[in-house]
């Protein structure tokens, strides 16, 4: 049996969360991008990132690898679910305003398609499809390089205002 290892590092969330203080959330979006905060510590452990984002949408790139895998030789279903959530999420995110927050209510994923090393990169696209004063429901697709549909999912997200 051969071991294998991994080892990453990340930045202080505390400080990516204060980065967010006075900015839209698409500013505080964009700015993750540009590297003006640490991504957030869940992207660096699981191994994938915020690629763009513009208003209403997200989206984040994986590229899959063996630490992702579940006992039966694929990518876990838990990347799936914590991609799609990440998507919908931001996708949000991107639609409120400096000092409004939200948080996820519910996650229903549908898994599609295995994912495997030699997939190559997947990406995850969130958007919204309603924004109300106290919630938000957004989707998210996660497709192959040939855009072929391997996950889905749909998210509520409470909208938390001061």
């Amino acid at each position: 049996m051969t071991e294998r290892t991994r080892t990453f590092s990340w930045g202080d969330p505390l400080d990516t969360a204060g980065g967010a203080q006075g900015r839209s959330g698409l500013e505080f979006m964009r700015a993750l991008i540009a590297g003006e905060f640490p991504a957030a510590p869940i992207t660096r452990t699981m191994g994938f990132e915020l690629e763009s984002a513009d208003e209403g949408r997200a989206v984040f790139v994986l590229n899959p690898a063996e630490f992702h895998y579940n006992p039966i030789g694929s990518v876990h279903g838990g990347v799936y679910a914590t991609l799609l959530d990440s998507a919908a999420g931001c996708a949000v995110h991107t639609m409120l305003p400096a000092g409004v927050g939200y948080t996820s209510l519910d996650l229903t994923v549908k898994f599609l398609g295995a994912i495997r090393v030699d997939s190559g990169p997947v990406r995850c696209t969130g958007t919204v499809a309603h924004l109300g004063r106290r919630t938000a429901l957004a989707e998210a697709r996660l497709e192959d390089g040939s855009g072929r549909l391997l996950g889905s999912a749909t998210s509520s997200c409470l909208i938390l205002r001061p």
